[in-house]
């Protein structure tokens, strides 16, 4: 299994936006990605986080995972204008 932790920020006053978005995004991927076993968006609470979206991200196998990274672009056109600076992308191995 593959873990991928994504998180990114949102431009300042876009936040009720981007949760918009993912509520029509995040059925769409869970949908049409059999092998997509988590995709979960989360805010983060605290002020120095009020921007901050945290993806959990569980895919069955390497071939999930890429039919992900494929369709990606499509799933966050509507995002990407509303995201500041770069996403930090982290693969996560489980320990137990």
């Amino acid at each position: 299994m593959i873990t991928l932790i994504a998180t990114f920020q949102i431009k300042e006053g876009k936040m009720e936006e981007a949760i918009n978005q993912l509520k029509k995004i995040v059925p769409e991927v869970r949908k049409s990605e059999p092998g997509c076993l988590a995709y979960i968006p989360h805010t983060v609470k605290g002020a120095k986080f009020k921007n901050t979206i945290v993806f959990y991200e569980k895919y069955k196998d390497e071939a999930a995972s890429n039919t992900h990274s494929t369709n990606f672009p499509k799933y966050f056109k509507n995002i990407f204008p509303l995201i500041e600076g770069a996403m930090d992308l982290k693969t996560c191995t489980e320990i137990i």
